[in-house]
């Protein structure tokens, strides 16, 4: 009879292979894969929160290793049950994983060792917490919160239970784009001044705003979590929730927050920025949606800036290439530097550029199992260090998404003129005149009339990085966190 080791004799051994691995490899590569043992004894338990889209990633990304299983799934959608179930059967030698609609339940079992999160951004930290204070190590999809407070809730859990957190940013653990940054970081493109994300994302009308019944098969007091209870007001009650403030953060924090992430890391920001303010609007149809489809976020560093671009409006495939890309690129990220720029245009692939737009050096490779990879090794060793996207990474970026956010909620409805006007007397080192009349134009390109429809600006915030508040601005500082519901509450600070 085969007796499984307890998480803590398993963890001790695991110390000890990972520190005579180091003795003759970097920390990055623990555990190769052809070394990963197939003993049922050293398997990692995993449960799987979330089964619809960035779920079956997640799923994909541990039933390709040996030494994992996936034991716990977990959906508030009961639908999923019987196929995820037997879907994750077949890929684990016939090893079927319990099936649960409440994480809770999941997280009194002690066999569980890591739980894996890709449910809507709502639940992201409050379900981080939960499992944390479990003692399991979490992998967290992002952005790793809804507001900036819980996101610093999830970051200090971590560092209490001395868990591994990893967050979702897989874009850090791909060899062509750690190349990249660090060509940029070297200096090899002089220094650089903006570094500017880019989410160019065709986002079709979501439909009416009206009442829907949610799903038969859906708890949707699960579903909604911390969230107030609310009617729901969308056609389609899976995905769409992106579009919807309560919920969701919008493209910015849904494809963007990717780029933001990657933003960062270029500019080697290890905290928030001095200030912040956004302009855009939702254009081209009234929905059930409340997010902006047209956005642009400046983040003031200094003598840097991080740009955000955010633009929903692409379907005439006729339309040319100004109003769909700017610099070869669609969903990515440029770095601008004083001796030329580099361009990210994937996850993991990109190209450097001289002063002339001469190409220098290309960079590929990469695939998201790297970052499950690295996550299943960094939970072996037992170092945080040892993450490419920690916790602490994973919540700096989100929050820059959520203060973006937060400026163009407090904004006002301006005339094209004003907007550039004001824009152009805040201190910045962006051409914010160059990236609004590429706004302009891609919005006339798909019929929006912007100067009789105007645009939303919000106010320069300014903020402080250290206590991650706005400076002098309690209106603003509501938003930094929300009023749950009772029995779903994010824990207060240095309470977790």
């Amino acid at each position: 009879m085969t007796i499984r080791k307890t998480r803590r004799e398993f963890l001790e051994d695991s110390m000890f292979a990972a520190a005579a691995a180091a003795a003759f490899a970097a920390p990055t590569s623990l555990i190769a894969a052809e070394k990963q043992s197939k003993s049922p004894n050293e398997k990692l338990h995993v449960a799987v929160v979330g089964l619809n889209g960035r779920g079956n990633a997640h799923i994909g990304g541990y039933t390709n290793r040996d030494d994992v299983i996936i034991t716990h799934l977990c959906d508030v959608d009961s639908k999923f049950h019987e196929s995820k179930v037997e879907g994750v059967a077949k890929r684990q030698d016939g090893h079927k994983p319990k099936f649960e609609t409440d994480l809770r339940k999941i997280l009194d079992d002690p066999s569980v060792d890591i739980v894996s999160i890709a449910t809507p951004n709502h639940l992201h930290s409050l379900q981080a917490i939960w499992a944390l204070q479990a003692g399991k190590d979490v992998y967290v999809e992002k952005p790793v919160s809804h507001n900036v407070s819980e996101g610093r809730r999830v970051v200090e859990a971590a560092r209490k239970y001395e868990r591994i957190c990893q967050a979702g940013t897989q874009s850090r653990s791909n060899p062509g784009m750690i190349e990249a940054i660090e060509f940029v970081h070297s200096g090899k493109i002089g220094d650089v001044k903006v570094a500017r994300g880019l989410c160019y994302k065709p986002r079709k009308s979501i439909g009416p705003k009206g009442n829907y019944e949610p799903p038969q098969t859906v708890d949707y007091n699960l579903w909604l979590g911390p969230a107030q209870m609310q009617p729901v007001t969308r056609p389609q009650f899976h995905y769409d929730w992106h579009w919807q403030m309560p919920f969701g953060n919008g493209d910015l924090g849904n494809q963007g927050i990717h780029q933001m992430d990657l933003a960062r890391w270029g500019l080697n920001a290890n905290e928030l920025s001095n200030a912040v303010i956004s302009y855009g609007g939702r254009f081209g149809y009234e929905d059930a949606g409340d997010t902006p489809n047209t956005q642009v976020v400046v983040h003031d560093y200094g003598d840097r800036s991080l740009v955000f671009e955010v633009r929903g409006l692409v379907y005439d495939k006729k339309l040319k290439e100004s109003s769909v890309s700017y610099k070869g690129s669609k969903i990515g990220v440029i770095f601008e530097g004083t001796d030329g720029y580099l361009v990210m245009t994937t996850y993991h692939s990109g190209s450097a550029f001289d002063k002339d737009g001469n190409k220098i050096r290309d960079f590929n490779g990469g695939g998201d199992q790297n970052h499950y990879n690295n996550f299943i090794e960094a939970v072996r060793s037992r170092e945080v260090d040892h993450l490419n996207g920690d916790i602490l990474e994973g919540h700096l970026s989100s929050a820059l998404c959520h203060t973006g956010l937060i400026s163009y909620q407090m904004g006002e409805q301006v005339s094209p003129a004003e907007c550039l006007e004001r824009m152009e007397a805040i201190k910045t080192t962006e051409n914010v005149r160059a990236t609004m009349e590429r706004v302009q134009d891609h919005l006339r390109d798909n019929g929006v009339n912007i100067d009789s429809e105007g645009v939303t600006l919000g106010p320069m915030l300014a903020f402080d990085p250290k206590t991650e508040k706005f400076i002098g601005n309690e209106k603003a500082d509501q938003y930094l966190s929300r009023e749950c519901r009772k029995g779903f509450e994010i824990p207060a600070e240095g309470k977790v």
